[in-house]
């Protein structure tokens, strides 16, 4: 006799970065052992529970989740949910401001409390269960988060308070979730962590990464390794020689800088200079010439001048990252940044980062340029309008180029193909598989 799906129907609603995605993907796993019907952003008014997973990062991660636990109430005042639970970042940080603020709310939960939201639910949590998630990303590609929390003392960073200290997953643990990964159709995981670097000096005290990197790729079917979130300071480049000895390991590498100016890094407590920042990046492609980097930055850390900003696009322009991020700085309470004043307007700081990407965006135009008329193997994630959609292993999920792809025949979600690049746009380009 088949079991009966419980009463319960939950909808997760996710915020924020890959790591909180993961996050609700293993509760989502827990919520569906348990038989409960479980959906993630499901658009359709078809649960009587929401389930808020939040983002403290910034100013507008906070307001974005703000605003969707106040739509939830919403919901919940004209009767259309019954329950609204919210969890993540925001809530480990502001719970008792929340609770305060918005008591329509049934429960908060903190970065580390699954076990006390399963209990809503009637459910043990179980950690022999964490592998098994219900994907919320195609099931071609998967997050895979290797680490919690983070030992760095960054001035702008609010993550240590929200995540806790770094806490690294065994490499046993992170294998078998790789190999089950695979078994559900996964064949592209990206690593992610708050600072990959420092995984294993907790438990194996040495950084292990190397080791993890080298284990991960002989797992049968897995046709992808990807990395981000890697820190500069005391970087392992033994990782880079683990990537150019296996071929799934894409020769791509998610490096966050923040800035250029000694003078900001060392406000920033960055623990690196920009001489040593471009020493290390000239020895990484030494090893591997192609390899594709992608870095974050920060526009606006008070203090920061316009000779500061010149350095940063002096800088861009002289180590032409294949990708770049910015954000513009958020003055997060409780952090070592928070001391100083915040002395930069928000209209100046996102001009300075409008100025840094227009620099980007022509070392991007010319990147992709010099792929003209070259044959690159593609993985196709979508269909959109008519055209399919894919990237090549210098291209991560959402955050860098797409290639629009030209097919004579029907292709599929998760399948290679090998396609010569037919026209370069900034940040895009066109090619038909051969």
């Amino acid at each position: 006799m088949k079991t009966k799906l419980r009463k319960e129907k939950v909808n997760i609603i996710t915020l924020g970065c890959s790591k909180n995605l993961v996050d609700s993907e293993v509760m989502g796993g827990h919520l569906r052992r348990a038989r409960i019907d479980v959906k993630h952003e499901s658009k359709k008014l078809e649960h009587n529970i929401s389930i808020i997973n939040t983002c403290g990062f910034i100013d507008l991660a906070k307001e974005e989740s703000i605003n969707t636990i106040l739509e939830q109430v919403e919901l919940k005042k004209q009767g259309k949910i019954e329950k609204v639970y919210v969890t993540g970042c925001l809530s480990e940080r502001y719970k008792h401001n929340l609770e305060e603020e918005i008591p329509e709310v049934d429960a908060f939960f903190g970065t580390g409390e699954l076990r006390q939201l399963l209990a809503k639910f009637k459910i043990d949590y179980k950690a022999e269960l964490v592998g098994e998630r219900m994907l919320a990303t195609p099931k071609h590609y998967a997050y895979m988060k290797i680490s919690e929390g983070c030992n760095r003392t960054c001035a702008f960073c609010a993550i240590p308070l929200m995540r806790g200290k770094h806490t690294s997953k065994p490499i046993e643990a992170i294998v078998a979730e790789a190999e089950m990964l695979v078994q559900k159709g996964v064949k592209e995981i990206m690593l992610i962590g708050q600072e990959l670097t420092y995984y294993g000096l907790d438990i194996y005290k040495s950084r292990a990464l190397p080791q993890l990197m080298d284990k991960l790729a002989m797992v049968p079917g897995l046709e992808w390794i990807r990395l981000h979130y890697a820190y500069p300071s005391k970087f392992p480049i033994e990782i880079i020689d683990v990537m150019k000895e296996h071929q799934n390991i894409c020769n791509y590498l998610d490096m966050p800088v923040q800035h250029a100016s000694d003078n900001i890094l060392k406000a920033m407590r960055r623990q690196i200079t920009r001489r040593e920042t471009e020493d290390l990046i000239a020895e990484i492609r030494n090893r591997i010439p192609d390899i594709c980097l992608r870095t974050t930055l920060i526009a606006g850390f008070p203090g920061e001048t316009d000779e500061d900003v010149e350095e940063v696009k002096q800088f861009l322009q002289k180590i032409e990252f294949d990708r770049v991020g910015i954000f513009t700085y958020s003055h997060e309470e409780n952090t070592a940044a928070y001391e100083l004043k915040d002395n930069i307007p928000q209209e100046v700081k996102q001009q300075r980062a409008e100025d840094i990407m227009e620099v980007q965006r022509d070392i991007s135009y010319e990147k992709n340029k010099a792929k003209e008329g070259k044959i690159f193997k593609v993985i196709v994630d979508k269909k959109e309008s008519g055209k399919y959609l894919g990237r090549t292993e210098f291209d991560s999920v959402e955050v860098d180029n797409e290639i629009i792809i030209d097919s004579p025949h029907k292709l599929n979600p998760g399948d290679f193909v090998n396609v010569k690049i037919t026209r370069a746009y900034d940040y895009d380009m066109e090619g038909v598989v051969v």
